[in-house]
């Protein structure tokens, strides 16, 4: 089912005004998908990445030329958009691909079913003080063309949820119109493929309240949630929740699909293993 942004918006304000916590869910499969929104999310996104992740690959993968983004976003919405039943779906859009009309690709989204978009892959995720960056900056790919994405994205209408890394991030996408900023902490920790290079819970707790407290001097309205570095399994996400002031939620892609899936099957396997017959 597809959402306007005011009713995907009030939505998320429901949830909040009831003391629960916004959850978005990454959804590399229609699996995944589905049993997030059984088990009650308020957002699902889907996202190059995921398909990598749930391949057992580095989330990381999402950022190299294995292929083209955009290209697998579309194709994985056929698989999960139709076995959601009633939560809005979410884009994760490579805003600095330089092969794409962006307000006619972000139409075409829309008519696919998406009801919302987020800025992946991302630059971000890339050293602001390393050269590659620098470079990546100069030559026209950089995160202002992510920006870019998301006031396009608002103004057709959608849900804007896009990654923040910096103070300066958050206010600059606060001011393009982001309804909803994910403070983004690097690469989830845990698990086989997951980060071992990570702040601390403590230091992350304060980053996401200075992404917090940039985006809301811009715009009061904005909900900020957070995500990823340690912060990997509900009792992170609790913590950075109660450490923090006016950030409402968590989103995890690694956090629900990979880390689940990667107990639950080794787990079933051992226990098939353990017959004696």
């Amino acid at each position: 089912m597809q959402f306007t942004r005011d009713e995907s918006l009030a939505r998320l304000e429901e949830t909040v005004s009831n003391g629960e916590p916004i959850i978005g869910a990454g959804a590399g499969t229609g699996i995944s998908a589905k049993f997030a929104e059984l088990g009650g999310v308020d957002l699902l996104i889907i996202y190059n990445s995921g398909r990598y992740r749930m391949n057992g690959r580095g989330s990381l993968a999402g950022l190299l030329p294995y292929g083209d983004a955009n290209e697998i976003v579309v194709e994985m919405g056929h698989e999960v958009i139709p076995v959601v039943e009633d939560t809005p779906v979410l884009a994760g859009v490579n805003g600095t691909d330089p092969f794409r009309q962006m307000d006619v690709f972000i139409e075409d989204l829309q008519r696919r079913g998406f009801s919302g978009v987020q800025n992946f892959p991302t630059v971000g995720l890339i050293d602001e003080d390393s050269q590659f960056r620098q470079n990546i900056e100069e030559t026209g790919m950089g995160y202002d063309k992510e920006v870019d994405m998301i006031q396009e994205a608002a103004e057709q209408d959608m849900l804007t949820c896009p990654y923040v890394f910096t103070e300066e991030q958050a206010r600059e996408m606060a001011e393009a119109g982001a309804d909803v900023i994910v403070s983004h902490m690097g690469l989830t920790t845990s698990g086989d493929i997951g980060a071992a290079t990570a702040l601390d819970l403590e230091t992350a707790a304060e980053r996401v309240q200075a992404h917090h407290d940039a985006a809301t001097d811009v715009n009061d309205d904005v909900l900020v949630i957070c995500h990823g570095g340690p912060i990997a399994w509900p009792d992170d996400a609790e913590y950075v929740l109660n450490n923090t002031t006016g950030v409402v939620g968590f989103f995890g892609a690694s956090s629900i699909e990979r880390l689940p899936t990667e107990e639950a099957i080794e787990k079933q396997a051992h226990e098939f293993k353990e017959i004696e017959f």
